[in-house]
């Protein structure tokens, strides 16, 4: 996808019926491999990772742009900086 000038990709991490700290860990895999301006997006399950992962990006300085909830499921989208 084309923004503002730059080349932005987006790495989905589908962590679907894995519990902590599977998210987490690769969460974090994601976002070593991103480049700044990339999107990180995981999907996953398990709730205690969906209120770890945006507190990790916190810690990280990390910009959260999206948690959304879908019936068992939820997304988040995080954006490399």
């Amino acid at each position: 996808m084309k923004k503002g000038g730059e080349y932005i990709n987006t790495i989905e991490v589908d962590v679907r019926g894995q519990t902590c700290p599977v998210p987490l860990v690769e969460f974090r895999k994601a976002i070593r491999k991103a480049s700044p301006g990339d999107e990180v997006v995981v999907l996953g399950t398990h709730p205690a990772s969906k209120k770890e992962i945006p507190m990790a990006c916190e810690s990280l300085g990390l910009n959260v742009l999206e948690v959304e909830d879908k019936e068992n499921e939820w997304k988040i989208r995080i954006r490399r900086q």
